[in-house]
C-alpha cells in the first residue's frame, strides 16, 4: 500500500499549513440494463453513466503480559491459524439492508414461445419485406403473425430509482459505453459514489443504522449488505488477524480502550476494526485518504455499530470535520491512536491538546506521519509514548515492498488500459516502494529509469540493472512518471512543462506533495484571514505565479474516475492520475494478505501500548519489538504450508539465541 508505500502508503487530504488538502472528485457509476423490442432497438437511449525518516533506533523493550498472551496458543488446542467461525464474526446485516436482488414482480412475464409463434404445421413461415414475421395459410393468404414484446427487467429497488433520474447530465455526469460496466461494480476498485440521483453531502443527510443508531457519516447506508459481503471474503484471505481474534478474544486485552483511528477504510481495515471490537477496544474512525474509501464497507461497518465518518471523494473542509466528529465526542475520550500518515494526531495537537494527558500512547503505519513523530520528539512536544509500525520489518517488507510490487500494475491498467512492453518508466525513489515498483515494471518488459538521492539505495538500483539518472535528463523521454518517495516538490511545474504529449504522471508515496498539483490550502486561508482586500489580492496574485498544475492556463479535462487530461494552450496534455495522491489505493486496489500483515502488527502494538506498566515507554517513538515481528510473520506461515526448521539445543547454544527468538540483533537489515 504505501508511501515507502511510497515510501509508503496512504494519503490524507492537504494539511494546514504543511498539511495540505485538495477538493475532491468522485465519481459513482449507476447503470441500468434494459431489454428492449426490436422496433425500439434504433432508439434505445444512450447509457449515462453519470459521476453521481525516521533516523536512530529507539529502544526495544519486553512485552507487556496482554501482548505475550495475546500470542501464545489458546488452552483448547485446535488450529490456531483456522479463521473465526462465523458465529464469532460480527453479526451481518439484515436483509432490507441492502439493494433486493430479485427481480421485480412488477416487470411482468415475457410470453411463453407458444403465444409468440403459430406452430399449425399447415402454416408456413415468410418473412415480411420489412422485417416482421408472417404466416402463409394453404389459401395463399398472408396474415403478419403476433410480435414479440420483449418486457423490460429491472430489479426490484432499481426502477423507481431509475424514474426519478433526471435526463439531463449533472455538472458531475460523463457518458460512457455500456463496457465499462465491468468496472463500475462494486467492487474494491470501482466504488463510485456520487449517485446522480443523490448530489446532497452526507453531511446533510439523516441517515440511522437497523439499530437507530445515527453516529456516522457515510455515503448511503444502504450499502451495507454489499460491504459486508466485502469483508467476509477480505476475512478469509487475513489469516493472522482472524487467528489473533481467536485467541485474545476470550481475555479482552483491548477491554477499556477507546481507539480513535485514522485509515484507509477498506474490507481490510473492517477485520482490523472488528478484531479490535472483538478484543474489548470501543472505536471511531475517519479516513486519512479522501479518495480511499469504500462506501459500502463504510455503510457496513456504520450498520455494524462503529461510529464511522467517511466516504469517497470528501473535500478539504469534509476531511477535516470528519476527523474531528471522531475526536470532539460528549462523554466519550480517546486513550490510543491509531494514525496512517499523522493527521490524526496533529489535529489532536492542534485543537484538543488536553486530550493527550489521558492518552496511553499512538501507533503510527506511514512513513510521513513516523516523521512528524521524530520531529515531534526531537522539539519535546511528543508527550506520549509512539509506536513506530512503519518500520517494522514485516511492514517494510511486505506492504511497501510486496504489495507494491502488485499494486503498481494494478492501478495504472484500471486508470489507463496501457500495455507495458516497451514503454519508458522513471520512478523516483529506490525504497521498499521503489524497489516492487520497478521489479513489476521491468517484468513486463518496461525500460525503467530510477532517480534517488541515497547512494546506497542508488547502488542497489544499479546492482538490480536499472539505470540511475537525474530526472531533468530523461523527463523528455519517457512514457511515464512515478514518484514514491515520501518528499515534496519531486517532480514540479517545470519537469510538467518539458514531458511530451501524453505522459502519466501518478504517486505511490503517502503524501499527495509529491506532484506539484495545486496551492488551495493557500486561497482557503486568504479568504477566511483578517488582511486588507490589497494585500489578500495581491498574495492571490502571487499563488497564480507558483508552478502549479492549477494555473488559468491550463485546461483540466475529466476523463474517468481518478484520470485527469491536464492540457498545455498548445495542445500538449499529460494524463495525471488521482490528482497526485495515492495511486494503488484510490484507483485500485492491494493485496488482502499483505495488509494483514500490517493490520496483525497494528492490533498487536497497540495491545503492547495499552498494557504496558506505566514508566516501560517514555514520551519517545519506539519501534515494534523483533519478537513480535517474528510472531506476526509466523501467523502467516501456515497459510503456505510451510514448515519452520528448529534449533537444536546445541545449536542454539552456539549461536547464543533463544530456541524461540528473537533470531536476529536489532541491527540486522533483512
Amino acid at each position: 500500500m504505501g508511501e515507502g508505500r511510497g515510501r509508503e502508503a496512504g494519503g490524507g487530504a492537504e494539511r494546514e499549513p504543511e498539511l495540505e488538502s485538495e477538493p475532491a472528485v468522485a465519481v459513482e457509476a449507476v447503470m441500468s440494463v434494459q431489454v428492449v423490442s426490436a422496433a425500439a432497438a434504433a432508439k434505445v437511449p444512450e447509457v449515462e453513466l453519470k459521476d453521481l525518516s525516521p533516523s536512530e533506533a529507539e529502544p526495544q523493550l519486553g512485552l507487556s503480559t496482554a501482548a505475550v498472551s495475546a500470542m501464545a496458543p489458546p488452552a483448547g488446542g485446535g488450529d490456531p491459524e483456522a479463521p473465526a467461525p462465523a458465529a464469532e464474526r460480527p453479526p451481518a446485516p439484515g436483509p432490507g439492508s441492502g439493494p433486493a436482488a430479485a427481480l421485480s414482480p412488477a416487470a411482468g412475464k415475457v410470453p411463453q414461445a407458444s403465444a409468440m409463434k403459430r406452430s399449425d404445421p399447415h402454416h408456413q413461415h415468410q418473412r415480411h419485406r420489412d422485417g416482421g414475421e408472417a404466416l402463409v395459410s394453404p389459401d395463399g393468404t398472408v396474415t403478419e403473425a403476433p410480435r414479440t414484446v420483449k418486457k423490460q427487467i429491472q430489479f426490484a429497488d432499481q426502477k423507481q430509482e431509475f424514474n426519478k433520474r433526471p435526463t439531463k447530465i449533472g455538472r458531475r455526469s460523463l457518458s460512457r459505453s455500456i463496457s465499462q460496466s465491468s468496472t463500475d461494480s462494486y467492487s474494491s476498485a470501482a466504488s463510485y459514489t456520487d449517485s446522480s440521483d443523490d448530489e446532497t453531502s452526507p453531511r446533510d443527510k439523516q441517515q440511522k443504522n437497523s439499530k437507530g443508531s445515527s453516529d456516522f457519516c457515510v455515503k448511503n447506508i444502504k450499502q451495507a449488505e454489499f460491504g459486508r459481503r466485502e469483508i467476509e471474503i477480505a476475512e478469509q484471505e487475513m489469516p493472522a488477524l482472524m487467528a489473533l481474534r481467536k485467541r485474545a478474544q476470550g481475555e479482552k486485552p483491548l477491554a477499556g480502550a477507546k481507539i480513535v483511528g485514522c485509515t484507509h477504510i477498506t474490507a481490510q481495515t473492517a477485520v482490523l476494526m472488528e478484531t479490535l471490537g472483538a478484543l474489548g477496544a470501543q472505536c471511531r474512525w475517519a479516513a486519512c485518504n479522501i479518495y480511499s474509501t469504500l462506501n459500502e464497507v463504510a455503510a457496513a461497518l456504520a450498520e455494524s455499530g462503529f461510529p464511522v465518518f467517511a466516504w469517497k471523494g470528501e473535500s478539504e473542509d469534509d476531511f477535516w470535520w470528519c476527523i474531528d466528529r471522531c475526536v470532539n465526542v460528549e462523554g466519550w475520550q480517546p486513550n490510543m491512536i491509531l494514525d496512517d500518515g499523522g493527521d490524526l494526531t496533529h489535529w489532536i495537537y492542534k485543537k484538543y491538546p488536553n486530550m493527550f494527558k489521558k492518552i496511553k500512547g499512538i501507533v503510527e503505519e506511514s512513513v510521513t506521519g513516523v516523521h512528524r513523530l521524530y520531529q515531534l520528539s526531537k522539539a519535546g512536544k511528543l508527550c506520549v509514548p509512539a509506536m513506530n509500525v512503519n518500520d517494522s520489518v514485516t511492514k517494510q517488507k511486505f506492504d511497501n515492498l510486496y504489495c507494491c510490487r502488485e499494486s503498481i500494475l494494478d492501478g495504472l491498467k484500471r486508470t489507463t488500459d496501457m500495455m507495458f512492453g516497451g514503454k519508458q518508466v522513471v520512478v523516483c525513489g529506490y525504497g521498499e516502494v521503489g524497489k516492487g515498483c520497478c521489479a513489476a515494471l521491468k517484468a513486463m518488459g518496461s525500460i525503467v529509469y530510477v532517480t534517488e538521492i541515497d547512494p546506497i539505495c542508488a547502488l542497489q538500483a544499479c546492482m538490480d540493472g536499472f539505470r540511475l539518472v537525474k530526472l531533468n535528463e530523461v523527463i523528455r523521454q519517457v512514457d511515464i512518471v512515478i514518484t514514491c518517495t515520501g518528499n515534496k516538490n519531486v517532480v514540479t511545474r517545470e519537469h510538467l512543462d518539458r514531458m511530451k504529449n501524453s505522459c502519466i504522471v501518478c504517486n505511490m508515496g503517502h503524501s499527495n506533495t509529491e506532484i506539484d498539483v495545486l496551492y488551495f490550502s493557500l486561497g482557503k486561508w486568504l479568504k477566511q484571514s483578517m488582511l486588507s482586500s490589497a494585500l489578500r489580492a495581491a498574495l492571490i496574485e502571487l499563488q497564480h505565479c507558483q508552478a502549479s498544475l492549477r494555473t488559468p492556463e491550463l485546461t483540466w479535462e475529466r476523463v474517468r474516475s481518478q484520470v485527469d487530461h491536464v492540457i498545455w494552450p498548445d495542445g500538449k496534455r499529460i494524463v495525471l492520475l488521482a490528482e497526485g495522491r495515492l495511486l494503488n489505493l484510490s484507483c485500485s486496489t492491494v493485496p488482502t494478505f499483505v495488509l494483514s500483515i500490517t493490520a496483525t502488527t497494528q492490533a498487536l502494538a497497540l495491545i503492547e501500548l495499552y498494557n504496558a506498566p506505566e514508566g516501560r515507554y517514555k514520551q519517545d517513538v519506539y519501534l515494534l519489538p523483533k519478537k513480535m515481528d517474528e510472531y506476526v510473520a509466523s501467523l502467516h506461515l501456515p497459510t503456505f504450508d510451510a514448515h519452520l526448521t528448529e534449533l537444536t539445543d546445541e545449536q542454539a547454544k552456539y549461536l547464543g539465541l533463544n530456541k524461540n527468538g528473537p533470531f536476529k540483533p536489532n541491527y540486522y537489515r533483512y
